[in-house]
Parts: structure tokens; sequence; C-alpha cells
């Protein structure tokens, strides 16, 4: 029998509508700078409050994928979560230390309450499903040692000065990777789970569009047309480059946990929120032409390292080729060089990075074409 598809619901979409907001605070972060860049005190909080948000919208998705119904239940704990999302995202600013409690507090409210969600799903699997048991024991463990970290990390912050809000983070990451032997004894809906992380995306890739925006103010004139135009393209580009992993690579009836797929999604919106960040820099004067340039092109090297690495979930037949890989990686090593080489020459440098695009969105749709022929 055919398995029955998990739709995508409304309320997914609309709860999903709360980290576009998010995701713009945690930007904002990085629009203070000092001595020519950001602090490494800002970037760090950037890095940290950013990969928090992704985390919990993982731990949503992973539990919606599973047991999610759509019923009265699963409204009443995702609006409950929107609402303490909004508590996060007004104590994202650069004086987080006025914020602390209220950031953190609603912080682990929020990861109790997923973790309450799977206590009651472990209940009723005791009696109607036991051997999903010890998958919903571990990411309830997880859950709740993460938001119990959070918690001590306030009294400590006041007793110390220390803000240790890195520690449940990672214990978060690398737990959450550990389980993925444990993850495989209850099956996850693929198909959803890559529509859901495709969406987070799209919702990363407005953003990026409202940051281009700014290329568009000013007088018409020739600098005006011309960097609104490349700005466009490099967002057009790694859309398409994305899109076509997704549409055509993606074996998306594929047997797996799903946690590998979903961590490297983390990263990858991770990257796309730098690049979007990268953009507005590349306008400002104030910044200094290396760490802009390095900072551009390290986003970009992130984004399409943990892109290209979401190949190990495409169609067997479509798994990228050693030879695909070895002109990756020069192309990757001449686009790094040409961007330190001209870092002075901004009309130059963001035109290789359009040029530097489009060759690997042409490099996968060849492969993808060439592949289908045979």
């Amino acid at each position: 029998m055919d398995k029955e598809e998990k739709k995508v619901e409304y309320l997914e979409l609309i709860y999903d509508l709360i980290f576009v907001y998010l995701i713009g605070r945690n930007n904002s972060l990085l629009h203070h700078v000092e001595d020519g860049f950001i602090s490494g005190d800002l970037f760090l909080t950037y890095v940290l409050c950013t990969l928090a948000i992704i985390q919990i919208w993982n731990f949503t998705t992973f539990y919606i994928n599973r047991y999610g119904t759509n019923g009265l239940r699963d409204h009443i704990f995702l609006f409950i979560n929107m609402y303490l999302l909004y508590y996060m995202a007004d104590g994202t600013r650069i004086h987080w230390q006025t914020h602390f409690n209220r950031y953190n507090v609603a912080w682990g409210l929020i990861l109790l309450n997923i973790g309450l969600q799977y206590f009651i799903e472990f209940n009723k699997c005791r009696r109607k499903a036991p051997w999903e048991i010890v998958q919903i024991r571990r990411s309830m463990i997880i859950i709740f040692v993460e938001a119990i970290m959070i918690f001590i990390s306030i009294p400590v912050y006041h007793m110390t000065g220390a803000a240790i809000a890195a520690l449940p983070i990672l214990f978060g990451i690398v737990a959450t990777s550990l389980s993925g032997r444990i993850n495989s004894l209850v099956t996850v809906d693929f198909a959803h789970l890559t529509e859901r992380a495709m969406l987070y995306v799209v919702f990363t890739f407005g953003e990026m569009i409202i940051a281009v925006s700014g290329y568009f103010e000013g007088e018409i004139g020739f600098n005006t047309i011309y960097f609104s135009v490349m700005g466009f393209l490099i967002v057009v580009g790694l859309f398409l480059c994305y899109g076509t992993i997704y549409d055509h690579l993606i074996d998306r009836e594929m047997t797996t946990n799903g946690t590998g797929y979903m961590m490297l999604h983390v990263f990858i919106i991770f990257a796309l929120n730098n690049i979007t960040t990268a953009l507005e820099f590349m306008r400002e004067e104030e910044i200094d032409l290396m760490p802009k340039t390095l900072f551009l092109t390290g986003s970009f090297l992130l984004y399409y390292i943990f892109l290209f690495a979401t190949g190990r979930y495409a169609k067997e037949r479509l798994k990228p080729d050693k030879r695909f890989w070895i002109n990756t990686a020069v192309l990757i090593i001449t686009f790094v060089a040409f961007m330190i080489v001209f870092r002075e020459l901004m009309y130059v440098n963001i035109a290789i990075t359009v040029i530097y695009v489009f060759i690997i969105f042409i490099m996968l749709h060849s492969y993808w074409k060439s592949i289908e022929k045979e």
C-alpha cells in the first residue's frame, strides 16, 4: 500500500512566519560596526542567537513530522511558542545584558513546551506503540536537559557575569547528531521534512530580498542600476542552485531518520543569513574592504559546502561523481583568489560573485540534464 502523504499544514506556515521576524532581528546585530568591522563579542552573540532560533525550529519540525496531527493541541502549543518567540526577538539586541532574563526564560519555556509534547506522546506510545518509546525518551531527555541548562545559566550569569548560552546550544547539536541511530527507530516522512526545510530556506531568501532592496535606493544612475542588478542576480542564482538540488536531485522518498539532512540545513540557513548581511555590508563604506570581502566569500563557501553535502540524499543515479567534485573544488579556489585580488574594486568584486553563482547553477543544471538523458 502507498504511504499516505503528510502535507505541510497552514499552521506550520503561520508558525514559520515568526521566524522571518527573528531572522531580521538576528541580522540587525551585525549592523553596528567598530573599527571597520563587527566586534568579536557581537558576532558571537549573533551566531548564538541564530543557532538557538534554528534549533527551536528544528526540534518543532521533527515533532510535527512524527507526531503532529494538526489538531487543537498542536495549535495551542505552537501559538504559545509563537508568543514566547516574540520575547526572544525583543531580547535580541546589542545590549542583550539588559534583556538576559527575558530572553533565556522565554527560550527555556519554549523548549519545555516542546519537551512536554514529547512527554504526552511518550505516555500514549507506552500503550499503543511501545517500539517508539526509546526514540521519544531520547528526544525528550535532550530537550529537557537543554532547557534546564538554559535556566541554570541565568543565576550563573548573575553570580559570575559569565554567559554560558553556547553550552546548551552545543549540547543540543551534539546530542541530536549522536542520536541518529536511535531516531531511525521511528520513521520520518522525508518528503514532508524536505518540504519544511525548503520553506524555511524560502523565508530566509525573503529576508535576503528585503536586504537587496537597499541597492535600489538613491537617484537612478549607472551605479544604482549596476549594483541593484548584480545584487538581484546573486539572490536569483543562489535560489536557483538550491531549487535545482531540491527539485531534481533529492530523493524525497528516501527512508532515513532525517537527522543529517536537517543538521545540514541548520548551516545552510545560517550561511544564508550571513550572505544577507554581507550583501548589506558591501554598500557600507565605513566597513573595511578586507574583512567584508572575507565575510562575503566565507559565507558563500559555507552555503555551497553544506548545500553540496545534501548530495548524500540525492537519488542514487543522480549522486555527483568525482569529476563534478573536482570541477567544483577548482571553481571554489578560483573564486576565493579572485575575490581577494579584486577586493578594492567593488564593480569587479560583485561581478565575480554573480559569475561564480551562475557557473555553479549551470554546472548543477547541466549535470542533472546529462544524467536524465542517460
